[in-house]
């Protein structure tokens, strides 16, 4: 009994040890994507990515969607009608600011 106590412990320290450093080794900075944002994203996107005439709310997206769509960008794919924009501008995204981006806008809210 004491063995199965024994890994019991160690798996359990396993999982907490990966959670932890997943959201370090994965989790963005959401200071440094609201930065970001409005350097890049906020004149078509709007204030806290609320979204302006054809370009499309972006905020309260979940993390790993806002990532797929701006490294799909980078990568030159189109996906609907302002795909040229979008490439454009994510084509100097590191995969760093994207994680801070996707970070920021997950929770990101516009206030009068």
């Amino acid at each position: 009994m004491r063995h199965f106590s024994f890994l019991k412990f160690i798996y359990c320290f396993s999982i907490a040890f990966l959670i932890a450093f997943s959201k370090i080794a994965l989790g963005g900075d959401a200071e440094a994507g609201k930065i970001r944002y409005a350097q890049n994203c906020g004149n078509c996107h709007g204030p806290a990515g609320m979204g302006l005439a054809s370009y499309p709310k972006i905020s309260g997206k979940e993390i790993p969607y806002i990532i797929e769509r701006l490294k799909t960008y980078r990568s030159g794919k189109k996906i609907g009608s302002n795909s040229a924009l979008m490439i454009m501008m994510a084509k100097t995204l590191t995969d760093e600011e994207i994680a801070n981006l996707a970070e920021y806008l997950k929770d990101a809210k516009y206030e009068n």
